[in-house]
């Protein structure tokens, strides 16, 4: 036998026989280098089952099963955390939350969302022209007529007597409509004799037609919006920064951050790159309103990497492009079949809404990126606008079936019979057609809506079938839950309180003026925001349960949303949050 095949013969069975003689090292790398133990896991699988204990190996999760069988895996020197009874769910999934661009508005900007009356966001306005030079932009976010004293909109008459010298934009919570003051008007030449634009409104007093300020829609207020001073790179990452925080403390560990630009994938994929994403991002990009601008958002996503690949092992993906059907329930903008109401007994007769897109525009747009393999999610809030949507992606599939793409129709609020039949037919044949719904809106904007859509009492049955989830689970059609955020805060918790509580937030209509027939039980709201929501960001396979293979994205709680009554839902404290098995938080009561 030559010298050097007969050496290499030796060394393999030198290398058995070591492996032999030491019966722990194949379970060595089976081992786990983290435990969690005496707890409750809501594993979220196919069965819900339910275990008492968790090991994970590098980030990933070896087994699910009893407190001796976890602990009987430990590795010498294993790091154990022990829950004392607590739950632990799979790390909660926001599917639709503009968490980058909410970030900075935190830090920066007037925070208006807990204001409960005009006469407080305008002493907010005036202590923060206190800080600033004269003709500085001051901006803000979050007001909401719908929590106000007055039941109104804020106008520029109100801003002007506390800012004549600075420009100001406040953009209420829908993120549809704001308000600027009359300079801020003047600078960006909107007078009484401005029309309104394509796709937009500018509000109008009804006895002078004065434009009162208030804008609608992305057509009217960019005269105001381009003027004021951009984002930076820098504020843009501390932004994120910011928002992350607060997203461990909540227990989510995936968000899903729509209609993005250059500049905030960069920041992301700054923070990536220097260590600090610690969480699971997936994008969609803005793509417009015409066919130049999708070719434009078509190169962007070309020049990132493409599903199924991510960046930094499945914390950054590029998930598709997010197109505007219509506009918004409160706004009265959104693409209806029927007239909007106006304190909901009131019909604004003739106001139908409208598209934001032009509808054949639209249909052309979706055709260049599903052609592409691009995946779409489109905004569609009214009943009219989700027929147009769902029709659009049965037609592109049947001229070129591309499973697979999980095209979505973001919000979803209103879904004719039609639209069921579209959807259930897509999901189960294409792979596509996915509601992303926020049940948060039934509660933080609830008023609005109620006001908007109408309720029973009205002697219109619409706002019984808003958000309607039993209907879906009932048609096997999967959705998954998010918050819009900064339309409505962004703990998950929230939301998943409101699909089973279906409560305003004032309780001007009533507390529940969209009805109890469409609450869901807390198991199936669960996994909206877990299993079903991963589904969304294509990570189905790596996140949203907590099985065997699946990467250590855990929340632990303060109780059992399984077995606390529903009311408690939205008390919910996080405890502690792992990201691939590392702490990223801990409560100050949980050591």
């Amino acid at each position: 036998m030559p010298s050097i095949r007969r050496n290499r013969l030796l060394a393999h069975l030198c290398g058995i026989a070591i492996a032999l003689a030491t019966p722990g090292a194949h379970a060595q790398d089976s081992s786990a280098d983290l435990i969690l133990i005496h707890g409750r896991i809501l594993t979220v699988d196919a069965n819900d089952s339910i275990a008492q204990a968790i090991a994970i190996r590098r980030g990933v999760i070896l087994k699910v099963g009893s407190d001796a069988e976890i602990q009987a895996l430990a590795a010498p020197g294993a790091k154990v955390i022990d829950l004392r009874g607590h739950t632990a769910t799979p790390g909660l999934i926001d599917t639709h939350a503009h968490i980058a661009d909410g970030g900075v508005a935190e830090l920066y900007g007037v925070q208006l969302s807990d204001a409960t009356s005009v006469a407080e966001i305008v002493a907010r306005v005036k202590a923060k022209v206190a800080l600033v030079k004269p003709g500085e932009w001051i901006t803000g976010s979050g007001w909401d007529e719908g929590k106000l004293a007055e039941r109104r909109y804020v106008t520029a008459t109100d801003l002007d007597a506390v800012a004549p010298n600075n420009p100001v934009w406040l953009m209420h919570t829908t993120g549809h409509y704001g308000v600027a003051n009359s300079l801020a008007l003047k600078q960006a030449g909107i007078t009484a004799a401005t029309p309104d634009p394509t796709a937009g409104t500018i509000d109008r007093d009804l006895k002078t037609h004065q434009p009162t300020g208030v804008l609608k829609e992305e057509t009217a207020m960019e005269p105001v919006a381009r003027l004021i001073p951009a984002t930076t790179p820098e504020q843009m990452r501390a932004g994120i920064l910011h928002i992350q925080q607060i997203l461990h403390s909540e227990g989510m560990t995936a968000v899903k951050d729509p209609d993005i630009f250059q500049l905030q994938w960069d920041a992301y994929k700054a923070l990536l790159d220097s260590g600090q994403l610690k969480e699971r991002i997936c994008v969609l990009w803005h793509a417009g309103t015409t066919v130049a601008e999708a070719q434009k958002a078509l190169a962007e996503i070309n020049s990132v990497p493409r599903l199924p690949a991510s960046l930094g092992d499945s914390r950054l993906l590029s998930c598709g492009a997010k197109i505007y059907m219509d506009g918004s329930g409160g706004a009265r903008t959104g693409w209806v079949y029927d007239d909007w109401f106006r304190n909901a007994t009131t019909p604004e007769p003739g106001n139908h809404g409208y598209p934001h897109t032009d509808p054949e525009v639209y249909r052309q747009m979706v055709r260049l990126f599903h052609q592409a393999g691009v995946p779409v999610g489109t905004h569609a809030v009214g009943d009219r606008a989700m027929d147009w949507v769902v029709d659009t992606y049965a037609q592109v599939e049947q001229e070129q079936p591309h499973p697979g793409l999980r095209h979505s129709i973001i919000h979803a609020n209103l879904p004719t019979p039609h639209a069921l039949d579209v959807m259930a037919n897509l999901q189960k044949k294409y792979d596509a057609g996915y509601p992303e719904m926020q049940p948060g809106f039934l509660w933080w904007i609830g008023d609005i809506y109620a006001a908007s859509y109408g309720t029973e009492t009205t002697g219109k049955a619409r706002g019984q079938h808003l958000e309607p989830f039993k209907t879906l689970q009932n048609r096997g059609i999967l959705w998954s839950g998010g918050s819009d955020y900064s339309v409505t805060p962004i703990a998950a918790r929230y939301g998943l309180w409101a699909s089973l509580a279906r409560q305003t937030a004032k309780g001007t209509f009533g507390l529940h003026p969209f009805g109890m027939a469409e609450a869901i039980d807390a198991k199936t709201a669960l996994r909206s925001y877990t299993a079903w929501g991963a589904r969304q960001m294509f990570l189905e396979d790596k996140i949203g349960t907590l099985e065997p293979g699946k990467r250590a994205d855990i929340a632990i709680w303060d109780r059992d949303i399984y077995t606390i009554p529903a009311g408690q839902i939205k008390e919910m404290k996080c405890l502690m949050t792992l990201l691939d098995g590392e702490m990223v938080y801990e409560s100050p009561d949980f050591k």
